[in-house]
């Protein structure tokens, strides 16, 4: 097996849905909010209302019933079974497709600063909350799976929509799962400047809105950014 690359894309939620961002800490800790679901499900998923017990964040009183689009999927936060994830986005499904078992998939979220901290930029930023290490090379044909292996993603998101609409579904090993503190992927001055884990180590020049695009990175630069997640080691990067 070749040395593991990696795609980061952004997730969760935001000003534009479902209108507020999810916060990060002084000392890293954050919460994880998704935006919310925008189709037609074959069933009951859970709401914001659902989620809003287990969130250090007050869910406005006009989304508790709200239904929510719970992808990325990981095992332990509230109504996941999985490591799975999916999207019918080309811009994002693209990149994601082109990685392979042992790969990772890397999952960023735009989070409002709630306490200041001089690793932090000011009132909002860009931070890796997530990663899956994929258990298995990314699906583009959920249709031709076996029944058993279909399985595996019965409680994604996409799966779960009326009509299944994922162009690639992910399925992440038990390494995977939501970080313990966020990392940031902004510099200190401001929520729209990339640091070096951005402009350093991926493809993406860190110019114009990258907190909204893929993030790709080759196998040294996965390598590098792999040590930066084990050690949480800031300071370097930003």
């Amino acid at each position: 097996m070749s040395e593991p690359r990696a795609v980061a894309v952004n997730v969760g939620a935001n000003t534009n849905e479902p209108g507020f961002r999810a916060p990060v800490f002084a000392d890293g800790t954050f919460a994880f909010v998704p935006i919310p679901e925008s189709e037609p499900t074959r069933g009951d998923v859970p709401t914001y209302g659902d989620l809003a017990p287990h969130l250090p964040v007050e869910v406005p009183d006009d989304l508790t019933g709200t239904p929510v689009h719970l992808d990325p999927e990981f095992a332990g936060y509230p109504y996941c079974e999985r490591h799975t994830y999916g999207d019918p986005h080309g811009v994002k499904a693209r990149p994601l497709a082109d990685l392979a078992r042992g790969d990772y998939a890397l999952f960023y979220a735009t989070l409002d600063v709630a306490e200041g901290a001089d690793w932090q930029p000011p009132n909002w930023g860009a931070f890796l909350v997530g990663a899956m290490r994929l258990a298995r090379d990314p699906v583009t044909d959920y249709d031709a799976l076996p029944a058993d292996e279909r399985a595996v993603f019965a409680n994604n998101a996409h799966v779960k929509r009326a009509e299944m609409d994922a162009a690639v579904l992910l399925h992440g090993d038990d390494s995977s799962g939501l970080f313990d503190r966020a990392v940031p992927l902004s510099a200190p001055s401001a929520g729209v400047d990339a640091n070096r884990l951005v402009t350093g180590l991926s493809a993406d020049s860190g110019k114009g809105p990258w907190w909204r695009r893929p993030l790709r990175y080759d196998a040294d630069a996965t390598a590098t950014l792999l040590d930066v997640l084990d050690t949480r080691a800031f300071d370097p990067w930003l």
